[in-house]
């Protein structure tokens, strides 16, 4: 099975990389960025440089039917937000080669936190009340209806541009710096006490393969995970396969949650890979991508992996009196890269992440839009998608599902 990664810079594409690679598979990988750390991997067969799927879409097409020609490549894993890109082509991509995703008009679905909370509510599942604005105006009015609330872009991702009066997050970002518009429309909701957790999925034609859910005990300024830990999956199991079964969902899918009093409640989709893969089982992991069994795998809880580099990053930046975790958590968790004897990656994410700080101070760019912008979607038009996917993401920018 020869198998294409796409934006290999992320830390779950690196480790998709090892796990397929230990698995049998002849696994080539691909990004963007030449420093990208998957691309360096040993366990490549063949490693590749794109056109930014954003900036020059066609172009990155172009070279992924290029690459799937001259190498065979059964199979492209998307496994970033290049997914929206590659699923806008989904039909001339499927001529040469297997895409492991849903088509646009799915991930978009999904990914418009509007669009899933309306998703949520038609099948009968938990999810807090849901305001979509597009204006100012609206976003004041919204905000005035709740006491405690927590607003975000439609097209978002992690804990990045949040507006609210409670919690850690509060006064991050004021009302003022906040400009909704038909085009890049809000979301406000009740602020929800409780902890968040995630998941981690695979499905094939509306049937989940593999499944697992986890905490994170440890992140990065109250946006992205740098350790996780799973847990009891049972439930969010249930909670999920009627929209995977909704949407015939095929490709990676992973969703965060609140644990409330009442039980799992959802916050959001995300209709690609998270860091959640970091827990999954190689050979698990290999059978819910290319081989399902009859029975949905289900991690059970314990397992524990981090991001050690981030993990010693993190405790240099933050409070010195947080350094002897940090160094406790290095001796007592698992990275995510140990075992593999494959050390040009961690060259290559501290290479990186020079990088990325550098830039986003060079041209005043927040650091997520530095690390992944060039691969980002947050709603734009794709060059070349087609008639019926304009017309559902401008539904979509209307409140419309």
């Amino acid at each position: 099975m020869k198998v294409l990664i796409t934006s290999s810079r992320m830390p779950f594409a690196l480790g998709m990389v090892r796990k397929l690679a230990a698995e049998g598979c002849v696994i080539y990988a691909a990004d963007d960025h030449t420093l990208s750390p998957g691309n360096h991997s040993k366990y490549l067969a063949g490693r590749f440089v794109y056109p930014s799927p954003s900036s020059d879409t066609a172009g990155f097409l172009a070279e992924l039917e290029r690459i799937v020609g001259e190498y065979e490549i059964d199979v492209i894993i998307p496994t970033f937000e290049e997914v929206f890109y590659i699923s806008a082509q989904i039909e001339r991509l499927s001529r040469v080669t297997k895409i492991f995703a849903s088509p646009f008009a799915t991930l978009a679905r999904l990914h418009h936190k509007g669009a899933f909370a309306g998703l949520v509510k038609q099948l009968g599942l938990p999810i807090a009340e849901t305001v979509l604005v597009t204006s100012g105006g609206e976003l004041g009015e919204a905000i005035d209806h709740f006491e405690r609330y927590f607003a975000r872009a439609a097209f978002s991702r992690g804990g990045a541009c949040c507006l609210t009066n409670t919690g850690p997050l509060a006064g991050a970002l004021e009302i003022y710096e906040v400009q909704p518009t038909r085009a890049s429309p809000w979301l406000v909701q009740p602020f929800v006490e409780g902890e968040t957790v995630c998941t981690y999925s695979t499905a094939h034609q509306g049937r989940v393969s593999a499944h697992l859910m986890y905490r994170i005990p440890r992140q990065r300024k109250h946006s992205s995970g740098i350790q996780f830990e799973a847990i009891d999956a049972t439930e969010s199991l249930k909670l999920i396969e009627p929209i995977v079964a909704e949407l015939d969902y095929t490709g990676q899918i992973s969703f965060d949650f609140l644990i409330t009093d009442d039980g799992l409640t959802f916050v959001e989709c995300n209709p690609r890979a998270t860091d959640g893969l970091l827990l999954m089982p190689q050979e698990e992991l290999a059978a819910a991508l290319f081989a399902p069994r009859p029975e949905t795998f289900v991690l059970g809880p314990g397992r524990r992996v981090q991001l050690a580099f981030a993990v010693l990053a993190d405790g240099f930046a933050d409070r010195l009196d947080r350094l002897p975790a940090t160094i406790g958590d290095l001796a007592q968790v698992r990275d995510a890269g140990s075992g593999w004897r494959d050390p040009l990656p961690t060259l290559y994410s501290t290479l990186a992440f020079c990088h990325s700080v550098g830039q986003s101070f060079r041209e005043h760019m927040g650091k997520v839009v530095a690390i992944a912008g060039d691969m980002a979607w947050d709603g734009e038009h794709i060059d070349g998608m087609s008639q019926d996917d304009a017309m559902l993401l401008t539904r979509l920018q209307r409140g419309e599902s």
